[in-house]
C-alpha cells in the first residue's frame, strides 16, 4: 500500500494511537481487495449505518468511548440511519417492554454520536442525500458510507463513489479522511457486467424490478436499457429509482447501476459502460410476476389479517408522501371509510416531514390515522415479538429482512383502505 505523507504520518501514530491502529486496520481491508493506494475523502459529510442502541452491542460502544477520549472524532460531521424507536408507532404491551430491554443503550449512543459529529436530531435518517436533509454529494465524490440504499443511490443517481463498506468502516474512513482505492471507486469497477433488458408493457414497479435484478446480478453492475421511456428526466426518476437501488442492493448485493439515457455515467458514457463480456437479462412481465410469485409467505397464519402496514423503507421522499396522501384519501372516500381500516406507518426523514407538515398532505394523513414517523421499519420489525406480527409491507427491502409479507403499492393501498384486493 502506497501512502501519501499525510496518511503515512497517522500510520505511524504522528496523530495519536487510536488513529494509527484506525489507519492500519483500514489498510488491511483495503488490502484484502488488492487496493495499492488509498483515496482521499471529498464529500461534505460522512453517514453511518449504525445507529440502533441494542443491549448486545458492548464492543461498539467501548471503541466508540475510547474515540471520543482520544479527540480522534470523525473529520466530517455526518448523519446516521434511523432511529429504532418511536413512542407513537403502534406496538402493544410485551413489545414495549421488549424495545426498552433490545434498545436500552440508545439514549447513551446517541450522545456518543453527538460526541462524534453528527448533523444533528435531524440527521437519522437513511435517505440522508434528500435535499432536505443536506448530505448530498457531488458527482465524482469519494465517499465513506455503509447504507446498502444510500450508498447504491448515491453511485448510481448521483455519481459520487463509494465502495458498499461494513458499519464501523463509514466512521473509521471518515475519522482519517480517507478510504482503500478499489472496486467501485475505480474505473474498471463501475463497468456494467450485466445488460439488463426491460420490456414491460407498462411502467415496472420499482420494488419489483429492482428485486429481480438484484437476485439475478447479485454484486456486479447492471446496464439497464428501456426504463429511461417512462421518465422525462433524471429528477423525476429519483423517487422511483431510490426504491428501485434499495431492492437491487437488499434482495441482491449491488452497489452500483446505470440506467441508459438517465443516470449521468450512462448519459455520458453511454454503452461505453458496458464491460466487453457482459451476460444479458430480459426482464418482461412474466419475468416479474415469477419474481413476485418466488418470495414466502413467512407467517404462522398465511391467512392473517395484517395488523400493520409499513410504507417507507428506505424513507419517503416529499414526492411520495404527497401521492399516498392523495392516493389513501381518494380512495377512502371512494370506499366510504373514515380512516385506513389497517395501523398504517410511513416513514421519511425528519427533515423531509417537517417540510411535509407544510403540505396539505400531512393533514390529510393524520386525519385518516396514518402516522408519519422517521423509524426505521427494520429496526421495528427485526426482532422476535414483531416478527409474529402480520404485517405487510410494499418494500423489498423490509420483505427480505423481516416477516413482513410484500404487497404491490396499488394492493396495499386497496389492503389499508377497506377495498377487498
Amino acid at each position: 500500500m502506497q501512502l501519501t505523507q499525510r496518511q503515512q504520518n497517522i500510520y505511524d501514530g504522528k496523530e495519536g494511537e487510536v488513529k494509527a491502529k484506525i489507519m492500519n486496520t483500514l489498510v488491511m481491508y483495503g488490502e484484502t481487495f488488492g487496493a495499492t493506494r488509498m483515496a482521499d475523502i471529498t464529500s461534505d459529510k460522512g453517514h453511518l449505518v449504525t445507529s440502533f442502541g441494542l443491549s448486545v452491542m458492548k464492543p461498539v460502544y467501548e471503541l466508540m468511548d475510547k474515540i471520543i477520549e482520544s479527540g480522534a472524532v470523525s473529520t466530517q460531521r455526518f448523519t446516521v440511519d434511523p432511529k429504532p424507536l418511536d413512542p407513537n408507532v403502534p406496538k402493544n404491551l410485551i413489545q414495549e417492554i421488549f424495545f426498552k430491554v433490545m434498545y436500552s443503550k440508545q439514549n447513551d449512543y446517541d450522545e456518543q454520536l453527538k460526541k462524534l459529529g453528527i448533523v444533528g436530531d435531524d440527521g437519522y435518517t437513511c435517505t440522508c442525500y434528500m435535499s432536505e436533509v443536506g448530505n448530498t454529494p457531488k458527482e465524482g465524490d469519494i465517499l465513506s458510507w455503509a447504507e446498502s440504499s444510500a450508498v447504491v443511490y448515491a453511485n448510481s443517481v448521483l455519481g459520487a463513489r463509494c465502495n458498499r463498506n461494513s458499519g464501523i468502516f463509514d466512521l473509521f474512513g471518515s475519522i482519517v479522511g480517507c478510504v482503500p482505492y478499489f472496486g467501485l471507486l475505480t474505473d474498471e469497477g463501475r463497468k456494467a457486467t450485466w445488460l439488463i433488458e426491460v420490456k414491460t408493457s407498462k411502467k415496472p414497479e420499482a420494488q419489483l424490478l429492482g428485486s429481480a435484478i438484484g437476485m439475478n446480478v447479485m454484486e456486479e453492475v447492471p446496464y439497464v436499457i428501456g426504463l429511461d421511456k417512462y421518465f422525462d428526466n433524471l429528477d423525476g426518476a429519483k423517487s422511483y429509482l431510490k426504491d428501485f437501488g434499495a431492492a437491487t442492493a437488499s434482495n441482491g448485493a449491488v452497489g452500483l447501476y446505470h440506467i441508459e439515457n438517465l443516470t449521468p455515467e450512462a448519459v455520458n458514457q453511454k454503452r461505453e459502460l458496458l464491460a466487453s463480456n457482459y451476460k444479458t437479462y430480459v426482464i418482461d412481465d412474466a419475468e416479474l410476476e415469477r419474481v413476485e410469485k418466488s418470495y414466502p409467505i413467512i407467517w404462522k397464519d398465511k391467512n392473517a389479517k395484517p395488523k400493520l402496514a409499513f410504507i417507507g423503507c428506505p424513507h419517503l421522499s416529499i414526492e411520495q408522501l404527497d401521492e399516498w396522501a392523495n392516493n389513501i384519501d381518494f380512495k377512502l372516500k371512494e370506499n366510504n371509510k373514515k380512516k385506513v381500516t389497517i395501523p398504517t406507518v410511513m416513514t421519511a426523514a425528519p427533515a423531509v416531514v417537517k417540510e411535509f407538515k407544510n403540505h396539505d398532505g400531512y393533514k390529510k394523513l393524520s386525519n385518516r390515522g396514518v402516522v408519519i414517523s422517521s423509524i426505521c421499519p427494520l429496526m421495528y420489525m427485526n426482532n422476535p415479538q414483531c416478527g409474529k406480527m402480520p404485517v405487510i409491507t410494499c418494500s423489498n427491502k423490509l420483505r427480505t429482512y423481516t416477516s413482513a409479507k410484500f404487497m404491490k403499492e396499488n394492493e396495499l393501498l386497496k389492503a389499508i383502505t377497506g377495498e377487498n384486493v
